[in-house]
């Protein structure tokens, strides 16, 4: 059957000003101005500004339990970490669950149709936590990269993490042949796959990060990790490693184009005509850089090199938030500060759909054109905030669009007016903050 998206509001696709064809789980046709394409059905998109559904490429779901906590507001990154490793520690399938399920639906009301997560913390009994996300994702019908995260390195070991939250290497790498077996889709329209994430150079041994790269190539999966975040991981990697974090990485055999790193803010010439040389992807987490002043990343140095770019919440105790579309304004409006008006808000939104997408590994989603998978954020423009906005797309930016009105996956409706099909979100809050006050009042 033939859906007719007609007559968008605006679009960003050139050549599609009277709406797209979607047949199945994909997009068969660009429709320009006044045509009328073969269709069975039809969506009148008139009020509505039509997107392709965005890409988030860093997470942690599990931090939508600890926002705001009291022990780590205005901290910088390593006190930071210290004083939410130990509450994280507590973290069960239970807990773990309703965080996924909360951030999955926070996302896709921003206008997220495919996500990635960094899960890195396994604390005893947490052993079947990526299944958990697997589950999560197919239920609210979106696209997701789950990434094998680890930690091995511990405080008694020299790194950061308490004992309790890591593992032995052994372990990690048997769990992650296990769900790359068990879940990793290959090829177009995949729905769910794996990538492995040892978490950072100061909660992981050199041997993991080789172990896990080899494994990556064993399987033809991606590779993700924290880098270049803090002058202190400068420091703790020159200091523990005697090499700065990028000649680190390219000791482990990480530097391919199978590889996105999280952040990347403080990265030299050097380290940036390396990245593109080797195609790594970086994704910018403007909102989390901005919260722990961490720094900003040099976007346009990198994207000149011809390193992906792409965008990412990062984790909810670090943003606060899981809105990716309140990410795309932030990073707007933080690379101004650096760049100037040179940065627009067509950068910003492809960093976080077509350079998202490719941080992912992936053409066939984060673009609107024929062949191209059938994934949109659909946004109107009916609120206070854009009264009197003349140019519908720069208005979703700089107005501050923060909700979608409807959201498509593969050809399917997953959000519609505004609110996920099958969730209730009264319901959702009540029992995520009820596990939420547990992780606040267990000090």
């Amino acid at each position: 059957m033939k859906l007719w998206i007609k007559n968008p509001l605006a679009i960003l696709a050139q050549g599609a000003e009277g709406g797209i064809v979607v047949e199945g789980a994909k997009i068969t046709a660009l429709v320009g101005r006044g045509a009328v394409p073969a269709h069975d059905h039809v969506f009148d998109a008139s009020a509505h500004v039509v997107l392709p559904g965005l890409i988030n490429t860093h997470h942690h779901f599990y931090q939508t339990l600890t926002r705001a906590h009291p022990q780590a507001i205005n901290k910088e990154l390593f006190d930071w970490l210290k004083a939410l490793y130990p509450v994280w520690a507590r973290l069960n399938p239970e807990a773990h669950r309703i965080a996924t399920k909360l951030a999955l639906t926070e996302l896709l009301m921003s206008g997220v149709t495919a996500s990635s997560d960094h899960h890195y913390v396994f604390p005893a009994g947490l052993d079947d936590a990526m299944d958990i996300q697997v589950e999560e994702a197919r239920r609210l019908g979106m696209r997701m990269t789950v990434t094998r995260g680890s930690m091995n390195l511990s405080q008694k070991d020299g790194g950061l993490p308490p004992d309790s939250v890591v593992q032995d290497m052994d372990a990690i790498l048997a769990d992650s042949e296990r769900v790359i077996g068990k879940y990793h889709e290959r090829g177009e329209g995949a729905h769910i796959q794996m990538a492995l994430a040892p978490c950072s150079p100061f909660s992981v041994t050199r041997e993991l990060m080789r172990e896990t790269a080899a494994l990556a190539e064993k399987h033809d999966c991606r590779l993700h990790t924290h880098l270049a975040e803090t002058h202190d991981e400068d420091e703790f990697c020159v200091a523990t490693f005697k090499m700065r974090p990028l000649d680190y990485l390219e000791d482990c055999g990480w530097l391919s184009n199978r590889t996105w790193l999280a952040h990347g803010i403080h990265f030299n010439d050097s380290d940036i005509a390396k990245l593109g040389k080797h195609g790594v992807g970086v994704c910018h987490c403007p909102t989390s850089n901005m919260t722990l002043a961490s720094g900003r990343c040099r976007s346009c140095e990198l994207e000149a090199a011809g390193v992906p770019l792409g965008l990412g919440v990062d984790g909810s105790a670090s943003n606060d938030s899981s809105n990716l579309m309140e990410g795309v304004r932030h990073a707007l409006l933080l690379n101004r500060l650096t760049y100037g008006q040179k940065v627009t808000h067509f950068d910003v939104l492809r960093w976080a759909t077509k350079g998202s997408a490719a941080c992912l590994g992936r053409s066939d989603i984060g673009e609107i054109a024929r062949g191209k998978q059938a994934d949109f954020a659909l946004f109107k423009l009916d609120e206070l905030r854009f009264s009197g906005a003349g140019d519908p797309l720069a208005a979703l930016v700089l107005c501050g669009a923060h909700r979608a009105d409807r959201v498509m996956v593969a050809g399917q409706w997953r959000l519609l007016d505004g609110l996920p099909l099958g969730i209730d979100i009264a319901e959702l809050r009540v029992a995520h903050h009820r596990v939420a006050q547990g992780f606040l009042a267990a000090r």
